[in-house]
């Protein structure tokens, strides 16, 4: 077994069959699939049933991934502690994120590691709820997980950096009877159309509780592309409840955005693997602690 056949194997997982896979790596399928038959003669077990040209995961090939993930993110590690010589010149840093915490704090955390460390990559993974932040760190599909949580942050599977509170705004299209207002609560919105991101987000969750709490607003679109929610705003759809990370954003596009009263916020952090890190991820933390001011990580 080497870690050549360990990537090959999490390709082929992570893009759902051999010919993509085979293309992702930039190999021919018939190379892809002797490796594979070489690490299935190696472990003694088949990793894959064959079904046409479908690749379904067995039993053992299911119980192989995690292991797996963390001996590609051990070599990767090791890589880049030999390049930490090298002060950080080179490399790639994998962080899975929430949308909304894309737009804030990511955004500053990015920019400040980017001008500390300008050739190490960072690739961003779109992730909607907690728990996928915490499956994608604790498996090591990345190294770190950007999230927010109405609950107390994680504690028991990652580690966890506070980065501080981020807390719910209305965006209201121009012409709407409450643009103009700095604030509106939440019983005004009966009777209104919102627009609502997927279950499991925090921007579902809080929604969802105002119509337990008697607020009977109506759904106007449900979306899982965040990249939509500003234009169905501006385009007069409904209204959004969002986190106050998208208030620099909404106000550059036009909309109004208002704080939602009473107050209630989500708690966000940074989250990573307990253990040692890569030299990037440590340094990427090391920003987290000292770039944002308040006033960022409220969110403003």
């Amino acid at each position: 077994m080497d870690i050549r056949q360990l990537e090959y194997f999490l390709a082929i997982v992570d893009s759902g069959g051999f010919n993509r896979a085979a293309a992702a790596l930039y190999v021919s399928q018939p190379s892809l699939s002797q490796a594979v038959r070489a690490l299935e003669h190696d472990l003694g077990s088949e990793l894959f049933h064959r079904i046409g040209r479908r690749a379904v995961l067995t039993e053992a090939g299911r119980a192989l991934i995690e292991p797996a993930r963390a001996a590609v993110r051990s070599l990767e590690t090791a890589r880049a502690s030999v390049a930490s010589v090298h002060e950080l010149r080179t490399g790639r840093l994998d962080v899975a994120s929430m949308p909304s915490q894309a737009v804030e704090p990511l955004t500053t955390l990015i920019g400040a590691f980017s001008d500390r460390h300008p050739g190490v990559v960072v690739a961003v993974k779109a992730v909607f709820t907690t728990r996928d932040v915490i499956d994608a760190v604790r498996t090591g599909a990345v190294e770190l997980g950007l999230l927010a949580t109405a609950g107390r942050l994680p504690e028991k599977e990652v580690a966890t950096v506070a980065l501080g509170e981020q807390r719910f705004v209305l965006l209201v299209p121009p012409g709407d009877p409450l643009a103009g207002r700095e604030s509106v609560a939440c019983e005004e919105l009966s009777g209104r159309r919102l627009i609502v991101g997927q279950p499991g987000t925090g921007m579902r969750a809080y929604v969802d509780s105002l119509r337990e709490r008697g607020v009977a607003y109506d759904v106007a679109a449900e979306i899982e592309h965040r990249v939509a929610l500003l234009p169905l705003v501006l385009a007069g759809v409904g209204l959004a409840v969002v986190t106050e990370s998208w208030r620099r954003l909404a106000r550059q596009a036009g909309a109004h955005v208002l704080d939602i009263e009473p107050a209630t916020a989500l708690n966000v952090g940074l989250v990573s693997r307990r253990g040692p890190l890569s030299p990037a991820a440590a340094a990427f933390l090391a920003v987290a602690g000292g770039a944002l001011t308040d006033a960022d990580k409220r969110g403003l």
